[in-house]
């Protein structure tokens, strides 16, 4: 089953998640979409001082929205941020430095940031990583799964009164098309069992990121939820993480820009709200979150055993015991 799904996977790639496969979709486009002001609308972007992140901010802070920048290396964070204020002419950007992959700072810093500001309207959670070695954090988690999963779970959590409070709020989560080879595996969240595989983890982390959402927009009916496909994009977590699949692609792959696309059309555009909240997007469409044939749905318990992991695990570190 492997086998097919990547050879599936890997073909639908080729004609849809390459440059030109950006370019056949842009044609379908509605320009006015984008053609939004957005000035008085905060947006929070984590991993933003780079690749799609960046990309995002720069489009957001260029349409007048409030940009705060959750980063994790700080002289990165204040570089891309005098760019984007650059690039934009707009002032409102800010910079705040988290690693996603700390779970008891990740729940800090949303109640320190929700005391702090009266409105969030967009969160966009798009920090990622994809350790090919299985590496721990300081806590003992494993590294993809804390930063990919419960770091995610935990910032949208945290921070979902703050948006119910404010006006038409959105949370997008920048997921991958490679979730579409892996089938929930609620048994071995952290993959303590078998060969490691760091591709394979990051996909079954963007798996989850899709059920995730899914489930967010069943419990939280006021908040607009998405999860979406950057697509195949050269940006400098692929030329690091996957050097081979980079060497092999480099000339197809979409720009940060193409990447962005759907991600900020889905947090400014109008009609991007018109579609029902939990779905997954792919160039501004709503698409299947599964192969043909491929064997990779879950079953409702197993859906809710992950939201049952991922909120044991938050409340142990909001407690302390961890």
């Amino acid at each position: 089953m492997s086998i097919y799904r990547n050879a599936v996977w890997f073909m639908k790639g080729l004609s849809e998640y390459t440059k030109s496969g950006y370019e056949a979709a842009a044609k379908h486009f509605i320009p006015s979409d984008l053609e939004v002001n957005v000035t008085g609308r905060s947006f929070m972007i984590t991993g933003a001082n780079s690749g799609i992140g960046k990309a995002v901010a720069t489009a957001i802070a260029k349409r007048g929205g409030i940009v705060h920048m959750v980063c994790r290396n700080k002289d990165r964070a204040e570089e891309a941020k005098e760019e984007i204020v650059k690039e934009s002419s707009n002032e409102n950007v800010f910079v705040h430095i988290l690693d996603m992959s700390n779970p008891r700072r990740i729940w800090q810093f949303a109640q320190k940031f929700s005391q702090e500001n009266k409105s969030l309207n967009v969160l966009v959670n798009n920090a990622g990583c994809m350790v090919n070695q299985r590496e721990l954090t300081e806590d003992g988690l494993e590294k993809n799964f804390a930063t990919n999963t419960l770091g995610t779970y935990i910032l949208t959590t945290a921070l979902i009164p703050l948006l119910e409070t404010s006006e038409a709020p959105r949370v997008i989560t920048v997921s991958s098309g490679g979730m579409l080879v892996q089938k929930l595996n609620v048994n071995d969240l952290q993959f303590e069992s078998g060969q490691f595989d760091g591709t394979m983890a990051y996909a079954q982390n963007k798996r989850q990121q899709v059920i995730l959402t899914e489930q967010w927009a069943k419990l939280h009916k006021n908040i607009h939820f998405s999860v979406m496909h950057p697509g195949w994009a050269d940006t400098p977590a692929v030329r690091s993480s996957m050097p081979d699949f980079y060497e092999k692609m480099k000339n197809r792959l979409r720009t940060e820009a193409q990447g962005a696309d759907t991600v900020v059309w889905l947090a400014v555009s109008p009609a991007a709200s018109h579609h029902p909240s939990g779905l997954f997007f792919q160039d501004r469409k709503p698409v299947s979150t599964h192969l043909p044939l491929a064997q990779t749905r879950s079953s409702q318990e197993e859906e809710e055993k992950l939201l049952k992991s991922l909120q044991q695990l938050t409340e142990k570190f909001k407690n302390g015991s961890l």
